[in-house]
């Protein structure tokens, strides 16, 4: 499949430099993802990140080399690009619980991360709630972040600035900037959309947003131009409004591991929605919007 044949080529890219600067750009670019779309598809399918996977496999290889080289140290530590003993000591002694001189003693218990094979996985025990929709080209304005996904940073990023903007009145202001609230039924009135425009290197562009009609005051806001498209929509369980990001993940996660793979559509990159509803009850729900094409066009 050709997912997996791509995430198979990635890995030995990543194998082939394990003890060089991997240029997680380049290996996105060579098989036609951008860094943020591989760097999420990586951690869907194997839930762990691109940055921890190379990380364990870099300690895994430097035990082996302790055990079984004359090798100091300081070598080892540079080998597999840690600019000091120090640093090297810690990574690995959070990883095997133990110092590098401890693990060149004799019946030492460490851990070892083999190489990742991605290989076809049957799943789809669960439903999944679908519907395949052609839009035309809308717009939507909101607040906008830039994040980064080396060292994972948009991971832990991207839930403090929904809690900045939730905390700090900035959510309820884009919301009521729609002047639209009563007549949207369930759909909430501030949703987010992401990668809708290049931004470098490993960068991408996220942003807090709400639909704009002709009633909306989209002063001090940046707008997008979203285009149409034929959208493949994934609709979640109902679940209580806490556990919004979880749902969110959760759907997301299948959407891209169970249902792309197998389905007769291809993933177009960019213009990413995510959808939050509020039923009467307070219960919610979310849906993540994906463009797609028929793989036979």
């Amino acid at each position: 499949m050709e997912l997996l044949d791509k995430m198979n080529r990635a890995i030995e890219y990543m194998e082939s430099n394990i003890t060089n600067r991997i240029d997680y750009e380049k290996v996105a670019n060579e098989i036609g993802y951008s860094v943020h779309h591989f760097q999420r598809m990586f951690s869907f399918i194997t839930d762990i990140s691109m940055v921890e996977y190379v990380r364990r496999r870099r300690m895994t290889m430097a035990a082996f080399e302790l055990q079984n080289s004359s090798m100091k140290v300081i070598d080892i530590a540079l080998k597999y690009g840690y600019e000091s003993p120090e640093a090297f000591t810690r990574a690995f002694q959070n990883l095997h619980g133990i110092t590098p001189t401890t693990a060149r003693n004799k019946g030492i218990s460490l851990k070892a991360y083999p190489r990742i094979s991605f290989q076809i996985s049957i799943k789809g025990v669960s439903e999944m709630k679908y519907r395949i929709e052609t839009r035309e080209a809308f717009q939507v304005y909101g607040i906008e972040r830039i994040f980064d996904t080396n060292y994972d940073e948009n991971l832990r990023e991207i839930p403090n600035f929904w809690d900045e903007v939730l905390s700090n009145g900035e959510c309820d202001k884009l919301a009521e900037s729609t002047g639209n609230l009563n007549n949207q039924g369930e759909l909430c009135p501030v949703n987010a959309i992401c990668e809708y425009r290049k931004t470098g290197g490993t960068t991408f562009p996220y942003m807090i947003c709400a639909l704009k009609s002709d009633k909306s005051d989209t002063t001090g806001y940046k707008i997008v131009e979203i285009p149409s498209a034929t959208w493949a929509i994934f609709t979640s369980e109902e679940y209580d409004i806490d556990d919004v990001s979880t749902a969110f993940q959760d759907l997301n996660k299948r959407a891209h591991t169970e249902w792309l793979p197998t389905s007769t559509y291809n993933k177009l990159e960019g213009y990413d929605l995510e959808m939050y509803y509020e039923k009467e009850s307070g219960k919610g729900y979310c849906e993540s919007w994906i463009r797609v094409e028929s793989k036979t066009e």
